[in-house]
């Protein structure tokens, strides 16, 4: 990598040294107008309208507003008075989401919430693609860290992002250079990790592919099949068994006077059955289960929040709890309640508009297959080895996506802070 000629102290301790026609420069000296922000207030939301964008329409470094809230063209006419959202502005997410940034690349209007703060970089001075890319840049991240309060949630105020300290060379036409290439080099990085991430997909697929069959065909393709007559479960094995739901499992509602640990669907991973630790903390009694037990969610079955608990605690919310009798081996039920069918199945019985949720009575008299025991370990061992293959290279990309992640975020910052000369 080339440096440049000379260097001289930046005054700034976790920057070091600069090339030496460089200069460091709080960003307030950077902007055109005073930072605003959007209202405070929740507005009306509207079907159709203007785009009202929040701190989570910033994705990986740029806007998106699939799924964006809309307001009313007065609403946002309003709002506008205060804070008037232009191409090339920049926002930087200041509570909950700081490091958040992107820069406005799209002609349309929209609006911003009040976690987002609107930048408007001075183009006689900087760029707004340098003032973007330095901004991503890890410096820029510690020293917004440093500037930052840590109550619930991490915040930064209005008042202290102008002190976030820049480091810029003097000449726009240097600057400009510095972003094209970096354009270039992180075009070339993204396009690595999205290739990464198709290759996710496809070992996600993979696996649910294995374990859908496992559970509904078995694993012998040589055993003689039987039409069941039921569309939602089709062919089976011949030798295996058709029951109502109810014959295999019992519903657990008893509700728990001790103190133990609680379970919401926030601790469940769609469709993998994964449990995820939080620090939520929920209200009310919840409803006793036991390790081997199932909780199923049936808020939104479609989410296929499936979990087979590994200790003793309390469901709430909006779970079922399913005891298997011994004629279920509780790693098959589990796999089986996660098999897509059973999912769309549920999901297409449900009722309530807002809050849809699969009530107990369909469920218990739904017709489901099973092999007998043994077959079901047997099942069980296979997924459980196939699927280790493929956990495997899982990690292995993720781990991959890290390390690009992690490059990508290095380039930038070695480059706007003159460690790297690109010109």
């Amino acid at each position: 990598m080339k440096k440049y000629d000379n260097y001289k102290d930046s005054g700034i301790e976790w920057i070091g040294e600069i090339p030496e026609h460089w200069i460091s420069i709080p960003m307030r000296f950077l902007l055109r107008q005073k930072i605003t922000d959007g209202p405070h207030e929740t507005p009306q939301f509207i079907a159709e309208g203007i785009p009202f964008l929040s701190v989570d329409g910033i994705q990986n470094g740029e806007l998106v507003f699939e799924g964006c809230r809309k307001i009313s063209e007065e609403d946002h006419s309003r709002y506008k008075q205060k804070c008037v959202v232009e191409k090339q502005d920049i926002l930087m997410g200041k509570a909950a989401s700081v490091g958040k940034v992107a820069q406005v690349k799209v002609d349309f209007e929209f609006s911003i919430w009040s976690p987002l703060a609107l930048l408007k970089p001075n183009h006689n001075k900087i760029t707004s693609a340098y003032f973007e890319y330095f901004l991503k840049s890890t410096y820029a991240k510690d020293n917004a860290n440093i500037l930052s309060t840590f109550n619930t949630q991490q915040n930064i105020s209005m008042t202290d992002i102008p002190r976030i300290y820049y480091i810029i060379p003097n000449s726009i036409e240097e600057q400009t250079a510095i972003a094209h290439y970096l354009d270039r080099k992180t075009a070339e990085i993204d396009e690595l990790i999205a290739d990464k991430k198709r290759l996710l997909e496809l070992y996600n697929e993979e696996k649910t592919a294995i374990i859908n069959q496992a559970v509904t065909k078995g694993i012998n393709p040589n055993v003689p099949m039987k039409d069941t007559g039921i569309e939602w479960l089709g062919e089976i094995p011949e030798h295996w068994e058709v029951k109502r739901f109810k014959y295999y499992f019992e519903l657990i509602t008893e509700k728990l006077e001790e103190d133990l640990p609680k379970i919401g669907l926030e601790n469940i991973e769609s469709k993998s059955g994964k449990f995820i630790e939080t620090d939520s903390d929920f209200a009310g009694q919840g409803i006793r289960f036991k390790p081997k037990d199932i909780l199923f969610g049936k808020l939104r079955p479609y989410l296929a929040k499936v979990w087979l608990a590994d200790f003793d605690g309390q469901a709430v919310g909006d779970f079922y709890v399913f005891r298997s009798n011994n004629t279920v081996h509780p790693a098959f039920a589990q796999y089986r309640i996660l098999d897509s069918s059973f999912i769309e199945v549920t999901n297409n019985s449900t009722y309530g508009s807002k809050m849809p949720r699969v009530n107990w009575e369909f469920i218990a008299d739904l017709p489901i297959a099973f092999p007998n025991a043994q077959e079901q370990k047997t099942i069980v061992h296979h997924i459980e080895t196939e699927c280790t293959h493929i956990d495997s290279k899982i990690q292995a990309t993720k781990k991959l996506i890290d390390l690009l992640t992690e490059y990508r975020t290095a380039l930038i910052s070695e480059v706007v802070t003159g460690k790297i000369k690109v010109t």
